[in-house]
């Protein structure tokens, strides 16, 4: 018997994706805002597609910002930004 893959939909395009593919970003109770490399991490979480033109468009439409009820920082887009690259180099799904 197969094992049900858990599903998420990304914040960019809106597409719903197995939850492995896509980049968490992870909202704490205080409030700080952070990229989740272990997908474990407690809080409330988001997701987006290892892809560049996914984390624009979340960013352009503050797909982010709606999510967690609070604004995001420069350093958390950067540090997103940075993890897309590192998926991308690893043979994430690159449009």
């Amino acid at each position: 018997m197969q094992k049900k893959l858990p599903m998420r939909m990304c914040v960019g395009c809106r597409e719903m994706k197995p939850k492995r593919e896509l980049v968490r970003i992870c909202c704490s109770k205080d409030g700080d805002v952070a990229v989740d490399r272990t997908g474990k991490l407690p809080g409330r979480g988001a997701y987006v597609c290892p892809s560049r033109e996914c984390l624009q468009r979340a960013v352009k439409s503050k797909a982010l910002e709606r999510a967690f009820s609070r604004k995001i920082e420069d350093e958390v887009f950067e540090a997103l930004s940075a993890r897309i690259e590192e998926a991308a180099g690893e043979g994430g799904s690159e449009a």
